[in-house]
Order: C-alpha cells, then sequence, then structure tokens
C-alpha cells in the first residue's frame, strides 16, 4: 500500500454557510467515489479557501461526512491578482494501491478550468466550465 495524495477544487457562487458545506461536500464524496476510497484511506486533508471565502471552514463539511479522526486543517489560498474568487482546494493523502497515474483528481464547478492538464474534469450542468462570470481561466495556474 502506497500513501498518494489527491488534488480538488470547487468554486462556490456566492459566500454563505449552507452553501460552501455542499459545496465542499460534493468535491470531498467526489474524490472518494472517482477513486473507490472510504473515509478509512485518509491520512489527512488540508482545505485552503480563497481571501473572500468567510462563512465556514472549509474542513467542518468533511467532519460531518464522518472524517472525525483524520487530521484536517484550513488556511488561506494566496492572493495572486487575477486569481479566481471562491475557490476551496483540498489536498489529500490517502493510503491506496492506487498507482499515481490512475488518481483521479476533481475540479469542479468554475474550477473546473483550473487543471484541465491534471484533472480528469467532471463540469457540472449547472456551471459550465467555460462559464465568464467564475471569473479568468486560471488554466494550469493552480499549483
Amino acid at each position: 500500500m502506497a500513501v498518494r495524495a489527491v488534488r480538488g477544487a470547487t468554486q462556490l457562487d456566492f459566500d454563505d454557510r449552507d452553501h460552501m458545506l455542499a459545496r465542499v461536500t460534493e468535491m470531498v464524496t467526489e474524490v472518494m467515489d472517482a477513486n473507490g476510497w472510504d473515509v478509512d484511506d485518509f491520512i489527512s486533508i488540508i482545505f485552503t479557501a480563497t481571501t473572500d471565502l468567510v462563512s465556514e471552514f472549509p474542513a467542518y463539511a468533511a467532519r460531518i461526512l464522518g472524517f472525525t479522526d483524520v487530521p484536517l486543517i484550513c488556511t488561506r489560498e494566496l492572493e495572486i491578482e487575477g486569481s479566481m474568487p471562491r475557490v476551496v482546494r483540498m489536498m489529500a493523502h490517502v493510503e491506496t494501491d492506487l498507482p499515481r497515474a490512475d488518481i483521479t483528481h476533481v475540479y469542479l464547478h468554475g474550477a473546473a478550468a483550473l487543471r484541465r492538464d491534471l484533472a480528469r474534469v467532471r463540469a457540472l450542468p449547472d456551471t459550465p466550465a467555460d462559464d465568464p462570470s467564475d471569473g479568468p481561466a486560471d488554466e494550469g495556474r493552480d499549483g
């Protein structure tokens, strides 16, 4: 069994606690489903949020999902001029037999534009990835 990292990102439409919890829950669940993992496979998760998101800690959504004994931390994303607003990112470390090349990274809603080169993107029907209202396209800029 190897330790692997997986990335995810989602963009919120607005800063609201329930909306934050729903979008982060969706992102974490999609990462789990796409890779066939459950909570016990996770070692830790780092969540970042852009500075325009202040309504709730993203990690709280993972706690609600059952990540009660997995170390979680939230931090601020760098404020880079022109970067996409209202984005929550995650980097999780997991124990898995999947080879690195088979890990599915999940980018949802407007955040699908961040790493088309890395992720198998699932653009959700309610927010197309190229919707200009989501802010500037940061394709490839999501470190």
